[in-house]
């Protein structure tokens, strides 16, 4: 697989997770120091907070970002207001608070939305009423599939078939088992597609798939041993996977198996919660480059957490792609006339994003007026070790058929990625 020209050349370096960075003040916005005082823009986002697990790490970055550049001048002068819903994991209170933003608040885009279950609801209305969602934490597939979403993050499909992906050239992983959400264009699609790679390879994989409202997490291990494999695939959210772990680590069957992740165990205080029992064992894709990077944007990110986050904000993969999310946003704003900022052309500017690079990405950043949409779809893999993590490859493009016509439309794009 080809890595992108313009990974920094720490990234495919042995990392530890933890490491402190100097102190520096964040960027952002007009970055002039002038609190913004004119007439705000109602800026939107979804997330799953409460429910099965808390996932919404993503928009408290894309806050803690618009609170940056509300103190530096905002989009020309006018203020960012972020109001932020919580669907619960419920499509029909996802349904309602999506209506409520878009039709009754008005607002002119969604930035930093994060769930499990309200793209699937939301996307038509997105479509019907002309307003772009620059999401962080997709998970289903119609937030890929979608003409009005975007994301920064990319979603259990190509993270899942990453990991597999790099087991079966790392690992010699020959049965891969993926356990993921009986959510349908969640698990399906995800683990689906993942079970499609180790077929395309001549090798053999299969699914176990949980109803997150009542999750069982024995009787999915046991599942997931009767499957016969030998890699077995956590493709679930943090606090779930962690009490799969646990049941597993209660058998004493760790070292029974090789075990790989996607994204959502890349989380800092991750290995501490799962303790040393795990040191060197758990290999976790990363969607994103890694949490302790040096460049840019990773600092840049590290400080405005810092300074206009909450310390108790996660800092993980969906952070920093909220954080990517608002500034993607906020640079395309800039680029328009304060005085005619309206729904139109906000979708407009967003939709004309092209080529945006950063060290927390490993391919550039693009939307264009595709019926879909996966701008990032290569990433990392991490070992999870000594209490922190370790970056084991470098960036590597996901081999998966399903990232054809993505293919197809960045070529038509010119999108580059030298």
């Amino acid at each position: 697989m080809k890595k992108t020209a313009y990974l920094l050349a720490a990234s495919a370096a042995m990392i530890l997770v933890g490491g402190a960075s100097a102190m520096a003040a964040p960027s952002c916005g007009l970055n002039n120091g002038k609190k913004a005082e004119g007439e705000p823009i109602q800026v939107g986002a979804v997330v799953g907070r409460t429910g099965p697990d808390d996932f919404s790490s993503s928009a408290k970055a894309a806050q803690a970002y618009f609170n940056c550049v509300n103190d530096n001048g905002g989009i020309n002068g006018r203020p960012i207001e972020y109001l932020v819903e919580d669907d619960q994991w419920n499509p029909e209170v996802a349904g309602q608070v999506a209506a409520k933003l878009v039709k009754d608040k008005n607002v002119l885009a969604l930035v930093g939305s994060a769930s499990f279950v309200e793209m699937g609801v939301n996307a038509k209305l997105y479509q019907d009423e002309n307003v772009m969602s620059m999401a962080s934490g997709c998970a289903v597939a119609e937030c890929f599939e979608s003409k009005n979403i975007v994301s920064t993050n990319q979603g259990p499909l190509p993270s899942s078939v990453g990991a597999a992906q790099w087991a079966v050239a790392n690992l010699e992983s020959k049965n891969v088992v993926c356990i993921g959400l009986t959510i349908p264009t969640v698990g399906r699609y995800s683990c689906g597609w993942t079970e499609k790679y180790m077929q395309s390879k001549n090798l053999t994989g299969s699914s176990v798939l949980i109803d997150p409202g009542a999750a069982d997490m024995n009787s999915a291990y046991l599942e997931a041993v009767a499957s016969g494999a030998d890699t077995i695939l956590v493709n679930l959210p943090a606090g779930m996977a962690a009490a799969l772990l646990q049941v597993v680590m209660e058998s004493g069957a760790q070292d029974q198996y090789k075990w790989i992740s996607s994204t959502p165990l890349y989380d800092k205080d991750v290995p501490a919660l799962l303790g040393d029992a795990w040191s060197g064992k758990m290999y976790v894709n990363a969607e994103l480059t890694p949490i302790d990077g040096t460049g840019p944007d990773a600092t840049n990110w590290r400080e405005i957490m810092d300074k206009y986050g909450e310390t108790s904000d996660p800092r993980d993969t969906f952070s920093q792609s909220g954080y990517l999310s608002a500034r993607f946003f906020v640079d395309a704003m800039l680029k328009l006339d304060p005085a005619k900022i309206d729904r139109n052309s906000v979708t407009d500017a967003i939709r004309a994003i092209k080529n945006e690079k950063s060290d927390l990405l490993c391919g550039p950043y693009y939307v264009g007026p595709g019926d879909r949409h996966m701008p990032n779809h290569a990433n990392v893999m991490m070992q999870m070790i000594d209490g922190g993590f370790k970056q084991v490859g470098g960036c590597a493009d996901v081999d998966s058929a399903y990232l054809d016509p993505i293919r197809a439309q960045e070529k038509e794009l010119g999108i580059s990625s030298n």
